[in-house]
């Protein structure tokens, strides 16, 4: 399994909110230092969210994300507000690894067909969950999907990779939503990355037990509730 420690950035800063809400919203720092943690802890992925693209639909942290990619020379992953091939295109020409499509993946699957077409397995969605159905709209809104049908979509779409975040767990250091992530892994071929809640390292352990894709490491890594160095042992262990 994969460890992605997250940034999600605001105004340049490194940032998390509490189930995806702006009014509370913790700034930590500087991005760049982080992503030097995130390697020298043996952190090879990082899982990036633009919290200002998602509300534009723009890139204004690129230049941000790309000092990360520079310093970290990790391979980053970004969402947040993509829904055109330009912004597709300028994220994945700048040098990034990865673009995951949130709402645009709902609302346009034109779009997602174009991207999948051009980048392949450098496409990824993200399936947000609220009480069984996707959430778009930066959280704010639920569609009328459920989880069996959007995953079953993205599968015969040819989705390669789905980043799946339970949004009652989110930022809550309750611990993951292990039953779901579980009953996903054994019905869908998708590379899974959980997201949510991931909070100790017995988390950490179990999702590596399931043989899941991925799992982003968010708020467990600020607070200090989650070593990163003794989180990737216990994946390393796992795939020996």
């Amino acid at each position: 399994m994969i460890l992605f420690p997250a940034i999600d950035l605001y105004e340049g800063k490194a940032v998390r909110l509490f189930k995806g809400r702006y009014e509370d919203m913790t700034v930590y720092g500087d991005p760049a230092d982080f992503a030097r943690d995130f390697t020298a802890s043996g952190c090879s992925h990082i899982h990036l969210v633009d919290l200002e693209g998602a509300r534009s639909g723009e890139t204004p942290n690129l230049p941000t994300v790309l000092i990360i990619k520079e310093v970290s020379g990790a391979f980053c992953e970004i969402g947040g507000g993509v829904r055109s091939m330009d912004v597709i295109d300028r994220y994945l020409s700048s040098g990034l690894d990865r673009v995951i499509l949130g709402t645009a993946a709902v609302a346009d699957e034109d779009l997602l067909r174009r991207a999948l077409d051009k980048y392949g397995d450098r496409i990824a969605v993200g399936a947000d969950l609220s009480d069984g159905y996707v959430a778009v709209k930066g959280w704010t809104e639920k569609s009328a999907l459920t989880a069996d049908a959007f995953f079953s979509s993205m599968e015969a779409l040819g989705v390669s990779c789905v980043i799946c975040t339970d949004i009652a767990k989110d930022g809550t250091m309750a611990g993951t939503n292990l039953p779901l992530y579980r009953e996903l892994a054994a019905k869908y071929h998708v590379n899974l990355t959980a997201s949510g809640g991931v909070s100790s390292l017995e988390d950490v352990r179990r999702l590596s037990d399931m043989g899941l894709y991925g799992a982003i490491i968010g708020k467990a890594y600020y607070t200090g509730a989650v070593d990163l160095r003794e989180a990737e042992k216990i994946v390393r262990e796992d795939a020996e």
